[in-house]
């Protein structure tokens, strides 16, 4: 039996009877939609529903996209993303100011039912690891993403995603940005933040201090393990400062939340003078570390020099509530907007 969130009609932003693609709420609810539409795409498919009885296609019909493409899992044959395409015709002569994008290329998070469990778990374990980049999804949505980018102008693609599925936009986006230094409009979700959530401690002091410690020994042990190439002039980090994606965290998150943490204590380390310390931290975690050492990527896939970071404020029930891609097209919400670019 279908859920009323699978429901455009009972739950989606129905109220966005004119788009305008200047407001930034627009666009967030709009991208959230097509997220939230790859969810009930692989809803859809459990349940076997075709249209007309498909609850996926309004998700996507209303704000004028279709389906390109539907990106399946090999091993399980799930569908965990999507390319949508606008389906008015370019250019956008009728359009004043900033334009719809031609393709977004979206990705969803877990879905917890017996079908999907083991290759979901199998990618939040391969998060946690540090092996994200390794999967077949971001494989596959890497291809995908090549093949948008090469046949139009990279400012004509969003990518969007939830929860892991944003930690797969953020790598693809990521990637893109360090080999081609196109910045593609990314829009991410409630991605993980894979280290304690710190910031949901309430003693400031408390949590101050553990900032401090981590940072300290984090840079001590980055310097320790040498992790950039001997030969590389360019930090990679620093080549992604100019790519900001638009970062969407809830405060009662405990999944996501961290980021807040992440960006607020990298400004208070340049104001006690310890910003060289601070910056080294940054751009590195325990995990990204050993894999250096060991021999891996040393990027840790959570970790992003600059973002456009939207917190929202408001009071949830519960997890699901707080971690949940229903809030982000909500016309009541409590956002506390702050850029965050990263100073090489």
């Amino acid at each position: 039996m279908a859920s009323d969130k699978e429901n455009f009609g009972l739950s989606g932003p129905s109220f966005l009877t004119a788009i305008d693609w200047n407001n930034s709420n627009h666009r967030r609810s709009i991208a959230a939609s097509l997220v939230q539409g790859v969810y009930v795409i692989e809803c859809d498919r459990q349940q076997k529903r075709q249209p007309p009885q498909a609850l996926a296609p309004p998700w996507w019909e209303f704000f004028n996209f279709k389906i390109n493409r539907v990106l399946v899992d090999d091993h399980d044959q799930s569908y965990f993303g999507a390319v949508f395409e606008f389906v008015f015709p370019y250019p956008y002569q009728n359009y004043a100011g900033q334009r719809p994008p031609q393709y977004v290329i979206a990705f969803r998070g877990t879905v917890n039912k017996s079908n999907n469990r083991a290759e979901d778990l199998k990618l939040n374990l391969n998060l946690m690891i540090n092996n994200l980049q390794e999967s077949r999804r971001f494989q596959i949505g890497t291809e995908s993403a090549t093949a948008v980018i090469n046949s139009t102008a990279p400012g004509n693609v969003w990518l969007a995603g939830h929860s892991v599925g944003s930690s797969i936009a953020l790598l693809i986006g990521r990637r893109v940005a360090k080999t081609t230094g196109f910045h593609l409009e990314t829009y991410l979700f409630n991605p993980p933040f894979t280290a304690p959530p710190i910031e949901k401690i309430k003693n400031e002091k408390v949590k101050l201090g553990l900032r401090l410690a981590g940072s300290v020994v984090t840079a001590g042990l980055a310097m320790a393990a040498h992790t950039r190439p001997k030969g590389q002039e360019i930090d990679p980090f620093t080549v992604l400062a100019a790519w900001v994606p638009y970062l969407f965290v809830s405060q009662s998150d405990a999944v996501s939340s961290e980021y807040i943490g992440y960006f607020e204590h990298r400004e208070k380390m340049e104001s006690i003078g310890a910003g060289k310390i601070g910056k080294l931290a940054t751009k590195h975690s325990i995990g990204s570390i050993v894999s250096s050492v060991r021999g891996k990527d040393s990027e840790a896939a959570h970790l992003i020099p600059s973002a456009y970071l939207s917190i929202n404020c408001s009071t949830t029930q519960n997890f699901k509530e707080a971690h949940g891609i229903h809030q982000w097209w909500k016309q009541d919400l409590e956002l506390r907007y702050k850029l965050y670019q990263y100073k090489c």
